[in-house]
This record gives structure tokens, sequence and C-alpha cells, in this order.
């Protein structure tokens, strides 16, 4: 192996880690280290000089070994990764320390932190003399694509794709297309019609020639890797179908939140307590009335009913204000002499156009009660017969701080935004992982919010958070877009940092196979060893981990690099800083 020759860069990032780390101190340390040639710092070393100042230094001082000490590799390690590449350094003979999440962030003193920076650093050195080159490999992708569910993103993820000329083949669980979409009457901000802007979508796909819609039906037993994907189809038919496919994109949005949970709404107690998509299909009839068929003369619409609770669910489902202010308008459009209640947590208006939208629906007339939803609900009740309405609401009004109580005839609940029953059956089909809330998790929130961890599996729409139809079309058209460049370059990286079986230790007791999450490992009877799948293995190292022999390694991830790294952090003495 030729002698290292390191450059190590410090970056600023700013203040983030100058303010906490004495970056030039830092410099000046690992600069003595053997092995290093220069040491320099730059204020952001990811920026586009940053990158030709390490390009130039790798052509003009001959480095075959380069550290960038900077933020987490996960934001910026293939940024850099390309930058060596580009000046012809194979580019995993590249390591990172992460002295801002792991160090600045996360300490309070200067001088301690500068000391845990050049810790850092210095196990980079270490480590990255033993790196060793490595080949990228490549698949090539079959051009089909496989959606599944049938709302607005999963249609407008279809579309896109189909109209480019490519096989996409739309799975639906239930009988028809349209989702949650085509159950609305009117859209917010602008109250245009829901029907309108959602049939036209459906019948295109319907008709499409390059879509085969498959409704009433469930994916099941999802194999392969990113290009080469294959999923039996089960629906009605006696046979499952395989279809195969090159990428997949989940869309299987989310469900309401059951009200009945929550005893003090009294919903499937009081039969004018209806939630927010069963009054849309109310308002879809084109008469507001009670079940004993009469106007109500007063109507309330209670807010973040499951949403934002402890005991329920913490998050905000974003677009239920705005449905509510949505409702205001076509009650007074279609009762101009109702009363409506706006009983309210909070107000928040997402979204372009909607701060406006609620300033304008604050001039319609309506009654705003505030209520404090960590302390007490209101309770709906049963009016009395001598009452001019069917129930009463009581509350505790957090503005002018009294309890009072509320006549109403009709009770709308905008009731929360939260994952299919079956969600866990759909991950785990289409290998990518749920967070907390049970959403589907993006590879990045910011830098890469529809791709997941695993290779040619993408996530739109409400599955992977509650958000209104703009979003959900952005991020299909975007998924979409992704995959169509995938296609028309016709084959795909995969990584190449993966697991390999030394054949001479392995005791074939299939551990390994067992603990995989990939399933990428199997057990070869004629050689009794087991033997890794690289296009199938993400280089998780779990397999490695638990091999009781030590017959499993990970590429970039062997032993002595490891061993190297913590002999490095472990071994550095201090002067005065």
């Amino acid at each position: 192996m030729e002698e290292p020759r390191i450059g190590v860069y410090i970056c600023w990032c700013g203040n983030n880690i100058a303010k906490m780390v004495d970056v030039e101190a830092v410099a000046a340390e690992v600069g003595n280290l053997p092995n290093v040639v220069l040491a320099k710092t730059y204020k952001y070393m990811c920026s586009d000089p940053g990158q030709d100042l390490i390009i130039k230094d790798i052509r003009g001082h001959h480095l075959n070994r380069v550290i960038v000490a900077a933020c987490s590799p996960r934001i910026h390690e293939l940024t850099f990764r390309n930058a060596v590449e580009k000046a012809g350094i194979n580019p995993y003979l590249f390591e990172m320390a992460n002295i801002r999440e792991q160090d600045s962030w996360v300490h309070t003193d200067r001088s301690e932190a500068t000391k845990k920076a050049i810790d850092l650093v210095n196990a980079a050195i270490h480590r990255v003399r033993f790196h060793e080159p490595l080949q990228k490999r490549s698949v090539t992708v079959d051009p089909a694509t496989l959606v599944i569910g049938g709302g607005i993103s999963g249609m407008v993820a279809a579309l896109e794709i189909a109209n480019a000329g490519k096989q996409v083949y739309l799975v639906e669980k239930t009988d028809r297309l349209g989702g949650h979409v085509a159950r609305f009457d009117l859209t917010f901000p602008h109250l245009s019609s829901a029907k309108q802007m959602i049939h036209p979508i459906i019948q295109r796909v319907e008709n499409h020639p390059n879509i085969d819609v498959f409704k009433q039906s469930v994916i099941r037993d999802v194999s392969g890797y990113i290009g080469n994907f294959k999923a039996l189809v089960q629906n009605g038919q006696p046979e499952p179908l395989e279809l195969k496919f090159g990428n997949i994109i989940a869309a299987t949005g989310l469900k309401s939140f059951d009200p009945s949970k929550i005893e003090e709404y009294g919903y499937g107690k009081f039969p004018d307590v209806v939630t927010s998509m069963e009054f849309e299909e109310i308002l879809a009839s084109g008469k507001v009335l009670t079940k004993h068929g009469k106007e109500p003369r007063n109507i309330a619409i209670i807010h973040c009913v499951g949403s934002r609770s402890k005991v329920y669910h913490e998050y905000c489902s974003r677009t239920c204000c705005m449905v509510a202010l949505k409702f205001v308008n076509q009650i007074r459009a279609g009762l101009p002499e109702c009363n409506i209640f706006e009983i309210y947590a909070d107000m928040r208006a997402y979204g372009k156009g909607c701060e406006e939208f609620y300033a304008e629906s604050t001039h319609r007339q309506i009654i705003f009660l505030m209520f404090d939803q960590q302390e007490k609900l209101p309770v709906i009740r049963q009016a009395e017969k001598t009452d001019d309405c069917n129930m009463l609401i009581e509350m505790d009004e957090k503005l002018s701080g009294e309890s009072i109580e509320v006549p109403v005839d009709m009770v709308v609940l905008m009731v929360n935004m939260e994952a299919h029953d079956d969600v866990k059956d759909v991950v785990h089909a289409i290998g990518v992982s749920l967070c907390g809330n049970q959403f589907f998790i993006e590879k990045h929130p910011k830098l890469d919010p529809v791709a997941t961890t695993t290779g040619g599996v993408y996530i739109v729409g409400t599955c992977q958070g509650p958000k209104d139809i703009p979003d959900s079309v952005a991020q299909a058209r975007a998924a979409a877009a992704r995959i169509l460049a995938t296609i028309a370059q016709g084959s795909v990286a995969v990584e190449v940092t993966t697991a390999f079986v030394n054949e001479e230790f392995c005791c074939g007791c299939q551990t390994c196979i067992r603990v995989c999450p990939y399933t990428a490992i199997s057990f070869k009877e004629d050689k009794k060893s087991s033997e890794v799948n690289e296009v199938l293995c993400k280089g998780c190292g779990t397999c490695g981990s638990a091999c009781p022999s030590g017959a499993i390694t990970s590429k970039h991830f062997t032993d002595r690099q490891i061993l190297s790294e913590i002999e490095g952090i472990m071994s550095m003495s201090y002067k005065e800083i």
C-alpha cells in the first residue's frame, strides 16, 4: 500500500462550529501528525470554493487521502466524495469527522470542545490510513413502476410517469380511486369544486394505455432491489398476479381518527355529532339537515379532535383548521341565519392564501370560542326538552375565563388524520421504516424528502405525514421526476460498502440470515456457508455484529479501520490550547 498523504480540512460552518471550536488550533495541532501533508480551515467547506480548494490541493500536493471535519456525514459526505473523485482519488479514500452535531452543538466549554475536535480528527486520520479503494457498481433498471395507493398523490405520480411513455402499475385497496379528495365538496382556500378537479384525473388514470389499475387489491411479497423488484398482487382472482418493476412509490395516505374514543364529544351517542368527513358528504348532498330532517339553527365546529393531544396524537393534522373555515363559509352560504360556533384550541393557517382565508372568514359573523386542550375538553350533553336546541356544549372559554353553555343542533368534529391499521404490513413489504407517529420515514427531511433509505422506494402524500393537496401533488411529481431520471439513465449505482463472508471462517450457523433486515444473505448448501447478495445488501453491519465466528466483514468498516479509529481517539495528548 502506498504511503498515505493526508489532507485535513476543518470547516467553520459559519459560526456553527467556529463559535465553540477553535478551528485554527485544531488545524495547527493535527497538521503535525504523521502522514498529514497539510491541514487547512475554511468558512464553508461544502461550498463550491471549499470543494475547489480540496481539488486543487489534491493535485498540487499529490494527496491520496482526504479528511473533512465538518457536519454530519449524512448531509455532505456524498458532496465531498464527489469532489475528491473529481480530483482523481477513489471516493472511498475520504473520511469525514463530525465536529458540529457531535461536538460544537453539544458543548458549552470552548477549550474542551476544541480538544474533542482534535480527538475526532485524530481518529479520522488513524482510520483513513487503512481505507481501501472500492469500485462503484450499477444495475439495470426495469422501466415499469409500482404505485401503491390511488389517492391524488398516487394518481398524479402515475400520470407523470405514464405520460413519459413508461409502464405504471397502480394498486388501490378500495373499490375506487380518488382517496379522501374524492369525498370532498369544496377545497380551501378558494372554495373550488373538488369533484371538478379530481374526476378528470381519475378518468385519465383509468383510461391511460400505460397504466394498469388494480382495485380492491393489495401487495404481497415484495422482493428484489432498486431497478429489479417483483411483487404479487392479490385481488378477487384466486391466484395472485406477479408484477416486475424497477421502482416503487408508496402513496397509501392516512385515515380519519375515530372520535368515539373521546367520551366528552358523544360521537356515536348523539346522532347529530358527525365527523368532518361525514359533514363533507352532508354538504355534497346539497342540503344541511339534522337527523330529524330539520335545518340546524346552531352548528358548532370543534377543532383538534385527536390532534395535539398527549392522550391520542401530539402532532398537528395541518389541514383541519382550514377545512373548518371552509365549512364556516359553506354553512353561511347555505344557512344564512344559522349561528356558527368555532370552538378551537388554536388556529393554524398553513399554506399559500390560508392566512388571508382565515382573515376573511372572521367577518362571516362567526362566534369564535377558545378552550385549553390540555386542561379540559368541551363536553357535549343532551339538552332538556325545554331547551330550544338538541344539545348543549359545556366548556371553559379560555379568552373570557368563564364557564359557558353553547346551544347546538349539530356538532362537526374536526378529526385527526392517522396511519392506516395495516401500515406495518406495507412498510415491511417495501422495506421502509416508521416514525413514532406511524408515518413513513424519508431519507432526509430537508435534502431528500421523497426518497427512503431503501433504494428505489419513494414516499409521497400523507403517508409521510399530514399535508394538503398542493404539498401532496408536489411530492408526487418530485418522486416521479426522480424515477424518470433513473429510468433515463438505464442503470443505477448500488451500495458498495457491503458485507462479505469469509468461507473459511463461516461455521454455517445461519445467524446472519435470521438477523439481516434486507434478506440479502442466503445459505449455500454445497459450500456449507452463507453468501451475501451485494445488490440487496445495504452495509448496515447487523450480520457482522451478530456473526459468532467473525466470518463476516463490512467493506469500508473493517475491524482494522474501526480499531484504528478507536486508537486514534484514545491516544492524543494535549498541550494547553
